[in-house]
């Protein structure tokens, strides 16, 4: 696995008001920034994933991205610098609610505040600038990482020459952040939103999880390794308990938030780069008939843009599961890009 970093991002001054005093991201890194540092991607993983997306494991709940980066891939790291970003407000080591607050000295917990995905993107452009790169080839990611992507398309839209938003879109499908802090709260050790230090609440977190893991198609995913019924309801299980001890029910929650209101739609226009964007034939969540509105947006505005759909039975998950049916079409746009 690769060796996770943290990068100082400082004060954050917020987007709805307030600072994230001494905010960090954790990130990893594959290749050799080259001199001059314009030979970085930046990959931006999932709302329930991290930033080791590209290395696998349990956390990769968009399927494991490992066939798509590496030395000769389609992502190829003898050529690029890539840089895997953590989202400020997830529990994988970046600045969220899990973190000690320097005002109280305990957890954030409910007490986090509101994050945007322009704060996100922002305390990404921090961290880059840190590493030296002056430039992206482009932001890949899939998901909540293409979200992601299209907000650093708008936000700095002279830094990377391209973009490749994956299963995803101009906004989301809809995430009720507050009906999601009900559930948590009906959690036996919930303790106000304090739960850090009373045993957590692993038992709603992973029922939560389960239900995410069937909407993504995991079931789907695991039924050439596990013909059975009961045995794939066993692994999804499994998986969402090794999950749940890893992650954090208020990032969820701070994540989700993040989206409310969000629609790129009517900004597509600030876009300077060249996108590729890639749907999946069976997503129930970010369903192939997107393309039809997403497409003739970016072609309004004058972005270059071209789509790929993933033939695939692995909905939600395809951009990694399948991920031998898009490699080619993503490697020929990162050529491009590179020149």
């Amino acid at each position: 696995m690769s060796e996770t970093k943290y990068a100082a991002v400082g004060d954050l001054p917020l987007q709805r008001g307030g600072t994230l005093r001494d905010a960090k991201l954790a990130y990893v890194t594959y290749g050799t920034l080259a001199p001059g540092g314009r030979n970085a991607v930046l990959l931006t993983h999932g709302y329930t994933s991290s930033h080791l997306f590209a290395d696998g494991g349990a956390a990769a709940s968009e399927g494991s991205w490992a066939g798509l980066v590496g030395p000769g891939k389609a992502i190829d790291t003898d050529r690029f610098f890539v840089v895997s970003s953590n989202m400020l407000g997830s529990a994988f080591g970046s600045t969220a609610p899990s973190s000690i607050n320097p005002a109280t000295g305990i957890e954030y917990g409910p007490d986090f505040p509101t994050i945007t995905l322009r704060d996100i993107v922002t305390a990404q452009k921090r961290m880059l600038d840190g590493l030296g790169v002056q430039e992206l080839v482009a932001v890949v990611g899939p998901s909540y990482g293409g979200f992601q992507a299209f907000a650093w398309g708008i936000e700095f839209p002279g830094f990377m020459r391209g973009l490749v938003p994956v299963v995803t879109g101009l906004k989301p499908p809809g995430t009720d952040a507050d009906a999601l802090m009900r559930r948590l709260a009906t959690d036996p050790n919930w303790n106000g939103g304090h739960y850090y230090r009373v045993g957590g609440i692993l038992r709603t977190m992973t029922a939560i999880r389960e239900e995410t893991l069937r909407r993504y198609g995991a079931a789907e995913a695991l039924a050439a390794k596990f013909p059975e019924a009961t045995a794939i309801a066993a692994e999804i299980t499994r998986q969402a308990r090794e999950w749940s001890a890893a992650f954090d029910g208020h990032s969820l929650v701070i994540l989700a938030r993040a989206l409310n209101h969000y629609d790129a739609t009517p900004d597509v226009g600030r876009i300077r780069a060249k996108v590729l964007y890639v749907l999946s034939r069976t997503d129930a969540l970010f369903p192939p008939s997107l393309k039809d509105s997403v497409m003739p947006a970016l072609f309004a505005a004058g972005v270059d843009a071209r789509y790929v759909e993933i033939d695939s039975d692995h909905g939600h998950l395809a951009s990694g599961a399948d991920w031998q049916k898009w490699a080619p079409a993503l490697r020929d746009f990162m050529r491009e890009l590179a020149g």
